[in-house]
């Protein structure tokens, strides 16, 4: 059976409406952790003029692949490994990156070392999607978000909801600049990164 995330059913249209808008003139995107591959299948069938490739740890493949399997698009790649923390990436150049709700299951050092090797993936500019929830001013904005922040920590070793400060202080290290910081349901945010020579 294919994996269904209903968190993925609830956000892609929200997500898709913002990506229209910001990819507009992008060919190739990576996306890091495709997890249950609902989003890579509902993107790339609207974005039919850019090539999606997903991508996330062996242990997802076969569920990601589940999803591609039923649909015929030229447009949609199958999934390669990608740990965030490798020295090479299999990935030499894109033209954007999409991620969503990973910066909060990997540590800070691994969110450090995603912008470094994002950036590099850049060769002249490039747009950086980020989706998830964020903390401001180091306060949650919901209650919801307060405790889906204690659940993750309690899973993950260094594991935990960013701040959005950090976040963007982060990113601007590796000439990843926020250029739109979208409000979406439930408490999440879509912040966009740009590089440009």
């Amino acid at each position: 059976m294919k994996p269904f995330s209903a968190a993925c059913e609830r956000n892609k249209d929200p997500i898709l409406k913002k990506l229209k808008e910001v990819l507009v003139s992008v060919q190739t995107v990576l996306e890091i952790g495709s997890g249950t591959g609902q989003h890579a299948v509902h993107f790339a069938s609207a974005l039919p003029f850019i090539s999606w490739q997903t991508s996330d740890l062996a242990i997802n493949h076969d569920g990601i692949n589940a999803w591609i399997s039923e649909v015929s698009l030229n447009n949609l790649q199958k999934p390669i490994f990608l740990d965030v923390n490798m020295t090479q990436w299999p990935v030499q150049s894109v033209d954007a990156v999409f991620t969503a709700n990973t910066l909060h299951i990997m540590s800070w050092h691994s969110v450090e070392k995603m912008f470094q090797k994002v950036s590099n993936l850049f060769l002249n500019e490039g747009v950086f999607c980020v989706y998830g929830p964020f903390k401001f001013g180091g306060q949650h904005l919901s209650e919801r978000n307060n405790s889906f922040d204690q659940s993750i920590r309690d899973q993950y070793k260094g594991a935990g909801v960013r701040d959005f400060e950090n976040v963007v202080s982060s990113a601007a290290k590796f000439q990843l600049h926020l250029t739109d910081n979208f409000e979406m349901p439930s408490n999440n945010r879509l912040l966009v990164f740009s590089k440009s020579t």
